[in-house]
């Protein structure tokens, strides 16, 4: 699984500043609405209720949300990087400015732990937050993001 399977460019954006962690989900379901055609609704719905069961801030000024959604065939993300860092009751208490969320089939099993391993390994990689955290360019966060897992073991 390569995060160029998972990742649309046209879902990554970069965001100035955020009021909250629900606003930040609403813009989530936004774009995965517009670039995957999910229900910007339920993918907000699903978002909050699986945070509800534990912080998706994973540490080091980054989240992971994900969630499972009915209608959907394959695993697919969204990114976004703010300008402003967001308390997002994150495991560190740091607060988050890189978001990689997931949204999966809700019947998937593999793929969808497989997905959010790579994800979270790409995002573990200070050399890889360094490059996000330097540029503002969608496409070159794109392609810092899906080239990134190319050096590492799957």
């Amino acid at each position: 699984m390569e995060l160029s399977s998972i990742l649309k460019p046209e879902a990554v954006k970069v965001f100035g500043t955020l009021s909250s962690k629900k606003r930040l989900f609403q813009d989530l379901g936004e774009i995965a609405a517009s670039v995957y055609g999910l229900k910007s609704s339920d993918a907000v719905d699903a978002l909050q209720e699986r945070e509800s069961l534990g912080p998706t801030g994973v540490g080091h000024g980054v989240a992971l949300p994900h969630a499972r959604l009915h209608g959907l065939t394959e695993v697919v993300g969204t990114f976004l990087r703010l300008e402003t860092p967001l308390d997002f009751d994150a495991v560190d208490r740091q607060p988050v400015d890189l978001i990689f969320a997931l949204f999966a089939p809700q019947n998937t099993g593999v793929d969808h732990l497989k997905a959010l391993a790579l994800v979270s390994r790409t995002l573990r990689n200070p050399t890889i937050c360094s490059k996000l955290r330097a540029n503002t360019d969608p496409l070159t966060l794109h392609t810092v993001l899906t080239e990134a897992p190319s050096t590492q073991a799957a």
